[in-house]
């Protein structure tokens, strides 16, 4: 084995390392580690590898690419907030998917269209490698273009509703069978135009892919093009030679493809249907249903029934995030526990715009793992509850889902928060979720809202919380002197 073979082999451990510690809280701190320690080894074997056999200023664009990058994302690193991670992501995404339309296009161009692709590649395999160029530049572009969509609806610079063109369905099936056409075609008679064709299909059914599904469903969405580009980087691989990337890209394809098929089974939704651009699932239809008149609460009064409580759950949203509410939520959750009252956290597994995004804030904010419960865990305890906060989430809480069998996220398992003696809905205003579903929870006889930031509301509870200390505090003081005299 040489040095190169065994670095691959080190760096494909570490990533493996790397996602069985980012899968639980107590060990993601070590998987990101390993992921970094990883990526570096892999980085500098690539480099040692390639100095062999290119010039010193070939290498010396290498390593200046390398430290552009590494530049790059430590400023991004440095200023991007946890509610901007989704995005992020999104953008992190579509530069894998074009990193795999340059190498297939490369590929094309350095073998296919010279005449050189039997003579490298050997007759037995030629077919093969067609395939593999025409397979990664498509992976490459849907990946690309739908990651671009998810940007633009997870930083709102589009609409989160769907995009229904007439007979979408048709399309997405249309352009499927093309491409397989057009590989078969590709694959006998190697060509520019089919090249070209191929990019602008799968860049458009990228597009139309994300752009069709709702709000509701981005964070499945999101996972879903982490897989993609997975598979779009062990295209690249293969292309390139380069087993440590096509080991890398699988376990990454492997991986956000499975934690895709959780999440849309904790949203009651198809598998097929999310990942075909929202498959047989029909539009909003705009109409709102009269749910009647809400009632607001003070934050006084909000701290007065968080005193007078026995048991308080906290469902925290994606508001939570926006708000950068988690280290006042934390103080709450520690005084309301000073004073006797049991609390928990309640998270959906889609809450947020990330999977995990919850998770990452309360962490961020100390708050013990021990009290953080999934939905499963935690919604039959709902009916015993005394008072549920429910901090900047909306469609996670929605109860339309398990009521109105003809509402957009209609089967879609939620907390059902409103078993609750009382429910406490921070909020900004009655503007629907990003879904784009109004909440029926807003209307019910316990629920109360209580507008404005969250943040500011969640600090105004405790100034009131503070201030009762104070005030039964000089009571017992006088009680005591009384005693002592």
């Amino acid at each position: 084995m040489t040095a190169s073979h065994a670095a691959d082999l080190v760096a494909a451990l570490l990533f493996i390392l790397s996602l069985a510690g980012l899968s639980q809280h107590r060990t993601s701190r070590a998987g990101v580690v390993y992921g970094i320690a990883g990526m570096a080894l892999a980085l500098v074997a690539t480099v040692v590898v390639a100095a062999q056999s290119i010039t010193a200023g070939a290498v010396a664009l290498i390593l200046l690419a390398m430290a552009l990058g590494a530049m790059t994302g430590l400023w991004r690193a440095r200023r991007v907030e946890m509610t901007q991670m989704p995005e992020l992501i999104a953008v992190l995404h579509s530069f894998v998917g074009l990193a795999a339309v340059l190498v297939g296009w490369n590929s094309y161009l350095e073998v296919e269209s010279h005449g050189t692709a039997q003579t490298r590649i050997g007759a037995d395999l030629l077919g093969i490698h067609h395939a593999e160029v025409f397979i990664g530049i498509f992976i490459g572009a849907v990946t690309f273009t739908g990651s671009i969509v998810a940007f633009l609806k997870l930083s709102a610079r589009i609409k989160s509703r769907p995009l229904m063109l007439p007979g979408k369905n048709a399309l997405n099936i249309g352009a499927l069978a093309a491409f397989v056409v057009l590989t078969v075609w590709f694959t006998i008679s190697p060509n520019l135009p089919l090249t070209i064709a191929v990019t602008v299909l799968a860049l458009a059914l990228g597009w139309h892919l994300v752009a069709s599904i709702g709000g509701g469903d981005m964070p499945v969405v999101v996972s879903m093009l982490n897989s993609y580009s997975g598979w779009a980087a062990a295209a690249a691989g293969f292309l390139l030679d380069n087993n440590l990337l096509i080991v890398t890209g699988a376990l990454v394809g492997s991986s956000g493809a499975y934690l895709s098929y959780i999440m849309c089974k904790a949203m009651n939704r198809s598998f097929l249907s999310v990942i075909m651009g929202g498959f047989g699932i029909a539009a909003p239809s705009g109409h709102e249903e009269d749910h009647g008149e809400h009632r607001e609460v003070r934050a006084a009064q909000a701290a007065e029934m968080l005193a007078q409580a026995r048991s308080v759950i906290i469902t925290p949203g994606y508001g939570m995030a926006v708000a950068q509410a988690q280290q006042p939520v934390a103080e709450l959750t520690r005084q309301l526990r000073e004073r006797g009252v049991a609390v928990r956290f309640g998270v959906h597994p889609v809450a947020g715009r990330l999977p995990g995004h919850m998770n990452v804030l309360l962490a961020e904010a100390k708050v013990s793992y021990d009290i953080v419960l999934e939905m499963d865990e935690i919604n039959d305890d709902f009916a015993d509850t005394s008072v549920v906060l429910v901090i900047g989430a909306n469609d996670t809480v929605n109860p339309a889902a398990t009521e109105d069998p003809g509402s957009p996220i209609a089967g879609m398992p939620v907390l059902r928060v409103w078993e609750a003696e009382q429910v406490i809905v921070f909020k900004r205003s009655m503007a629907s979720g990003y879904a784009g579903v109004q909440n029926p929870l807003f209307f019910r006889e316990n629920s109360s809202m209580l507008f404005g930031d969250a943040k500011q509301s969640v600090e105004e509870i405790l100034h009131e919380l503070s201030a009762n200390n104070r005030r039964d505090a000089v009571p017992a003081a006088r009680q005591a002197t009384v005693v002592s005299h």
